[in-house]
Formats: structure tokens, C-alpha cells, sequence
């Protein structure tokens, strides 16, 4: 009696055992639930994914955008139809020189002080030559007379040492000289020279973030 009963119980477990088996690989073949144990290698038909492709603006995007940078450049010309640079100067040196003084300075106040500066020393050379303390006394109306007397005399050592008293025309050029940033480089470059540079100061990033021309706030970046 006891053996038939075992024996009955282990036939009667058997078919449901096999059926669960059976159920659970059918469900994981058909939802991809299976996954591959540890040390195993992937199949060889198995494929890499992809990494997303960057989305690039689309054409009617960009004639927007040309639209509406037309739309700002015609309302600036009808406001500023006669805009150019308003610090007096005659040749390149002089520019670059009142472009020096015009940190933290007016630029009323600066042409105010040229006329003298320039009469006094009409050449890099002239200048390189100068006393400090003349030169600060020139310029002392300016505002932070002391500094700006070092940068003109060095400005001026530096062009008569390494450009024969010359104005250099490239940005790179430009910034080696003492007293001279991005923003003076370029304001010399386009106009002393008619090169195209866009000179970028704290209004122009607030304005050109204003008009979503840029979310970025470094110079350099905005330029580019």
C-alpha cells in the first residue's frame, strides 16, 4: 500500500511540474524576459544600439531666425543710422591709445584729453620716450591716470620694439599690446582698419542676451 501511494504522488507532481516549466520559457521567449547569465557571451546576431543623432535646427528654423536677426538689424539702422565710433582719432595709434583711456572713462572725457596727448607725442615713438609722470599728469582727468600712464608708454615701447612704430592688424597681434584687450583690439580693428570684429562689453552681452542672439555670457563666445 505505502508503495503504490508514493508512487502515485510522484506520477500526479510530475505533468504540473513540467506544465509550470514549460509556461514560464513560453513567457520569457515571448516578452524578451530572458536574460543572459554571467560569463555567457552575446549571441552573434545580437546588435549594438545606436546613440541618438543630434537634432539639427530645421530649414523653416533657420529662415525664422534669418528673418527675425534681419528684423533687428533694419529697426537698429532706423534707430542709429549714423553710428560709428565716437572717440576722435586720425590714424590707428590714436585709437588705440583713447581706446586705452576710455576704461572706466567717458568718451566725451576722453576726447577732451587727446587733442593734448596726441599734439604732445604725435608718434609711438615720441610716446615710447616720455616721462610717467608727464603722461599722468595729461591724463589724469581719465580717471585711474597712473595705470593707464604705464599701458600708454608700454603700448608704445611695444610697437616701436616689435612693429616699427606700427599698429599691428590682427586680434592676436593686437592683444600682445600692454593696455589692450579683446574689446579694444577689436574696436580698432573695424574702425582703424575696416576689419570686421565684434566688440563685446557688459552692454552688449546684456543686450544680445536680451534679444536671444545668446544665453552665453563669456566674451569670447559670443564673439564666435
Amino acid at each position: 500500500m505505502t508503495a503504490r501511494r508514493s508512487t502515485t504522488r510522484s506520477a500526479a507532481k510530475s505533468p504540473a511540474k513540467s506544465t509550470a516549466k514549460a509556461s514560464v520559457k513560453a513567457k520569457a521567449k515571448a516578452t524578451g524576459a530572458s536574460r543572459a547569465r554571467p560569463g555567457l557571451k552575446p549571441k552573434p546576431n545580437s546588435k549594438p544600439k545606436k546613440s541618438p543623432r543630434a537634432v539639427r535646427p530645421s530649414a523653416a528654423g533657420l529662415t525664422q531666425e534669418k528673418r527675425r536677426m534681419s528684423t533687428i538689424l533694419r529697426r537698429l539702422h532706423k534707430e542709429y543710422p549714423d553710428s560709428k565710433c565716437s572717440l576722435s582719432f586720425d590714424r590707428p595709434l590714436q585709437l588705440v591709445l583713447a581706446t586705452i583711456l576710455s576704461a572706466q572713462c567717458t568718451d566725451e572725457r576722453v576726447n577732451m584729453v587727446t587733442p593734448h596727448l596726441f599734439k604732445r607725442y604725435p608718434t609711438a615713438q615720441d610716446l615710447a620716450d616720455a616721462e610717467l609722470v608727464e603722461v599722468e599728469e595729461i591724463i589724469r582727468s581719465t580717471g585711474f591716470y597712473r595705470n593707464k600712464a604705464r599701458n600708454l608708454v608700454g603700448c608704445a615701447q611695444h610697437l616701436v620694439m616689435h612693429h616699427n612704430g606700427e599698429v599691428p592688424r590682427t586680434l592676436d597681434e593686437l592683444v600682445a599690446l600692454p593696455g589692450v584687450g579683446r574689446k579694444t583690439a577689436n574696436v580698432v580693428l573695424g574702425n582703424a582698419f575696416g576689419i570686421p570684429g565684434l566688440v563685446v562689453d557688459t552692454h552688449v552681452t546684456r543686450i544680445a542676451n536680451l534679444l536671444q542672439l545668446t544665453d552665453n555670457k563669456d566674451a569670447v563666445k559670443i564673439e564666435h
